[in-house]
């Protein structure tokens, strides 16, 4: 692999810095990063688009019955919770793999000084996949609870575990000791890590609606040739027409690509706090330098 420069994620980073360098590494190594994804996530990606198409058709189907729907309205919601469960599963799996295979992507970049290794990225990915699914398990279970009361605690939470990931995956603790260390990482520096993840967000809804148009722009015509018609269930045949489909998975794949973005800055900000903090990155090149000398 070949790279244009090294990209030092252990060092101290304002928020236009932040956001630079996350771009400059996606511009800078995205043959190897979203290949590298593609291997390790694309099996699940798949069978989630088709999971996706098959509950489209279902709602069609279920909907376009609307008249039976009181004959057996257990059946009916039971078929869309079903639908539902099968669909967040796959969704969890997909993004918790995405989030895995990132990370240890930069984990291996960095230990190999800009030439991450594919294996190495495998083997900790599937060594680790039901630590991260725990830990995916806890912090939306606490961020939801969060957001039960008024919603400013789970603001905070999300803010805080946002941290969670990279924790785990750079200094290998426990699913206990990363989300306690989570709080300490973040103690006084919130504030500045929420305006981080706000303007990244932000800027990734904006990206991810604008190649949601065509999807809407097709549905509002489709829509409109279709209500003038004797059957109103009619409406719901739009989630089988081809075009439709073709769209909106075309938007999926999109915006699952774009989440690459938020994961990437998420180390950013954990090493800028962590050098803040505990100037690892400092230690590691005053040792370093301390080797060179002593080869020398």
């Amino acid at each position: 692999m070949e790279t244009n420069s090294f990209i030092e994620f252990k060092k101290e980073r304002d928020l236009g810095a932040i956001i630079t360098d996350t771009f400059k590494f996606i511009r800078e190594n995205w043959k190897e990063y979203f290949l590298t994804v593609l291997k390790m996530v694309g099996p699940v990606l798949l069978m989630g688009l088709v999971v996706l198409v098959l509950y489209m058709f279902t709602m069609s189907d279920l909907f376009s019955q609307i008249d039976t729907i009181d004959e057996n309205p257990v059946g009916f919601l039971s078929s869309i919770f079903s639908w539902v469960f099968v669909l967040i599963f796959v969704y969890i799996l997909m993004y918790t793999l995405l989030s895995m295979s990132s990370l240890y992507f930069i984990k291996s970049y960095i230990d190999h000084n800009g030439k991450p290794l594919f294996s190495e990225v495998k083997e900790n990915v599937f060594k680790n996949i039901w630590k991260f699914l725990g830990l995916g398990f806890l912090i939306t279970i606490v961020t939801l609870l969060g957001m039960v009361f008024c919603y400013l605690p789970g603001f905070y939470l999300g803010t805080v575990l946002s941290l969670a990931t990279s924790i785990m995956v750079f200094e290998d603790k426990s699913i206990g000791d990363t989300f306690s260390h989570s709080f300490t990482l973040i103690k006084g520096e919130w504030w500045n890590t929420f305006g981080v993840l706000i303007v990244v967000w932000l800027l990734l809804m904006v990206l991810g609606q604008a190649f949601s148009i065509p999807a809407m722009i097709y549905q509002f015509i489709k829509l409109g040739t279709v209500m003038g018609g004797d059957d109103p269930t009619e409406v719901f045949s739009i989630f089988k027409d081809p075009i439709y489909l073709a769209l909106n998975i075309g938007s999926y794949i999109f915006q699952f690509i774009l989440y690459s973005i938020p994961l990437i800055s998420t180390v950013f900000i954990y090493f800028d706090l962590n050098e803040q903090k505990n100037l690892t990155g400092t230690f590691e090149k005053i040792e370093s330098l301390g080797t060179t000398t002593t080869e020398e």
